[in-house]
């Protein structure tokens, strides 16, 4: 399967690396065209995210081992697009 798109709401603690770095480590892993990491809410210890990732082939095993090498942890993944394109589908309310 061709992974495409992949958006993941993630667990960060707030002490150690920064989004700017988890991004760019992700974006640098071989069939990633771009990432991008907003913040979703924060508490004393860690930081809500929202990491969305395209490109032409995204290895899901490898974008995991580098957000628990960062000790993240993936709360949930909440889209997925695969094939050869990337197909919006209706906005959520």
């Amino acid at each position: 399967m061709t992974l495409r798109k992949i958006v993941l709401d993630v667990l960060k603690p707030i002490k150690g690396t920064s989004i700017i770095d988890i991004a760019e480590r992700i974006s640098s892993l071989e069939g990633v065209d771009g990432v991008n990491i907003y913040v979703t809410d924060m508490d004393v210890e860690t930081m809500g995210l929202m990491v969305t990732i395209e490109g032409s082939s995204i290895d899901f095993k490898k974008v995991k081992d580098i957000l628990e090498e960062e000790g993240c942890a993936i709360h949930s993944i909440d889209e997925v697009s695969s094939g050869n394109k990337i197909i919006e589908g209706a906005k959520r309310k």
